[in-house]
């Protein structure tokens, strides 16, 4: 009934669809819980339907792969192949300290035909890991989104992404993978290829007409500044700039929210949201059980004391069938600024997914799809789920490892 139902709901929106502008939301919902929306497509038949409509190129980059056989990426990944033997290009870039923890998988597709994969160091290049989650098919659609290409990014995590088809937007985010394809080579000349990136102070913005939701400015964002080449499309210059335009509400949902990195208060997020709570916006704030370790549980406490805001933490139950590692979480990663625009992305919220890192991201300016998203909010913080944090509560930190 979901997937007849989301069906509809796009045919209606989008009547011919086929090689037409699309936006889609996306997501996954962890098993047993009550997150799911009938109208939202799950994460694995987006994925299946985008890799199998393949006729050329698929160009991954991911934090890294993690496959355990009879789960829901086992589809995604026969996918993958079977789109590699009927002449699709595949590439893969995933992140090298993640690689070591995940080799397997990586390893069995780079022996495939028509795939190749690429370590990418990032950590040496800029200090920071390739944390972004995205794929492009034929240089023409693109999904981005807070998903690991990960099984339990399917079935276990509750995640938010987009799949967006237009060829200009994709190509933006196409320039980057080939920029960090490069760098990923062995033996790739990394001072000349950096030295190389010119940088340009125009903002790369496109506008697309739906049916149903009229006119969307899409505005694609990405860290870090080292390695970008729109200074404007930087993720935490279009964040910033949200929050200050904010009117009356902010609402935003994130794995992690860090201001403190290492010794370093990194504020500016931090204080964009307390100015606009002084100023009388309405902030509200979605965070996962796994930010409740010392120091940074005291700057969310020290957040959630001042008036306008409120944060709530969600802790998803265990899964029945027995306990899962680095899952059953909330792992979203956007917000929506008064119900008018809205980042997706795949950025926690502290200095070094901004600086160091690669991340990806897309505003979106549009009321309908901000309604939308905003609805995914609410109904996670209303949720038997969340609970509002405890200013003189001594929160232990979870275990979230595998056991």
């Amino acid at each position: 009934m979901k997937r007849m139902a989301a069906l509809l709901i796009l045919l209606f929106l989008l009547p011919g669809l086929k090689g037409k502008d699309l936006i889609e939301l996306v997501e996954s919902v962890p098993r047993e819980t009550m997150l799911d929306n009938a109208d939202i497509r799950n994460t694995q038949e987006v994925w299946l339907e985008m890799i199998r409509s393949a006729k050329k190129t698929l160009d991954f980059g991911e934090f890294y792969i993690s496959h355990q056989e009879g789960e829901a990426l086992t589809p995604v990944l026969e996918a993958v192949y079977l789109a590699a033997d009927r002449g699709v290009k595949v590439r893969f870039v995933v992140d090298g300290n993640m690689y070591k923890t995940y080799p397997g998988t990586a390893d069995k597709l780079n022996e495939h035909r028509n795939i190749d994969v690429r370590v990418y160091d990032l950590s040496r290049i800029t200090g920071g890991v390739l944390h972004a989650k995205y794929f492009i098919v034929d240089g023409n659609e693109v999904f981005l989104g807070s998903q690991n290409f990960d099984w339990r990014a399917l079935d276990h995590i509750h995640e938010l992404g987009i799949r967006i088809r237009n060829r200009e937007l994709a190509g933006f985010y196409r320039e980057l993978f080939e920029m960090d394809w490069a760098l990923a080579a062995k033996g790739a000349d990394t001072d000349g290829l950096l030295s190389g990136i010119e940088s340009s102070e125009d903002l790369r913005a496109f506008r697309v007409n739906l049916k149903e939701y009229g006119e969307v400015g899409l505005i694609p964002t990405a860290s870090n500044p080292k390695i970008i080449y729109h200074v404007p499309n930087w993720d935490e210059t279009q964040l910033a700039g949200m929050i200050g335009s904010a009117e009356r509400s902010v609402r935003i949902q994130l794995l992690s929210y860090k201001p403190l990195s290492g010794k370093e208060l990194y504020s500016e997020l931090d204080l964009a949201l307390r100015r606009a709570a002084a100023r009388g916006v309405k902030i509200e704030m979605i965070l996962s059980d796994w930010n409740y370790a010392s120091p940074g549980i005291d700057y969310i406490k020290s957040l959630h004391a001042i008036p306008n805001i409120e944060i709530r933490f969600s802790t998803i139950p265990d899964y029945s069938g027995g306990y899962i590692g680095y899952a059953r979480v909330e792992h979203c990663k956007y917000m929506v600024v008064d119900s008018k625009t809205t980042w997706i992305g795949t950025s926690n919220w502290s200095k070094s997914y901004f600086h160091n890192g690669r991340n990806l991201g897309i505003v979106l300016e549009n009321g309908p799809l901000s309604e939308r998203v905003s609805q995914i909010f609410i109904k996670s913080w209303e949720s038997g789920y969340c609970r509002p944090v405890e200013l003189n509560k001594a929160y232990q930190t979870k275990v979230i490892e595998e056991q």
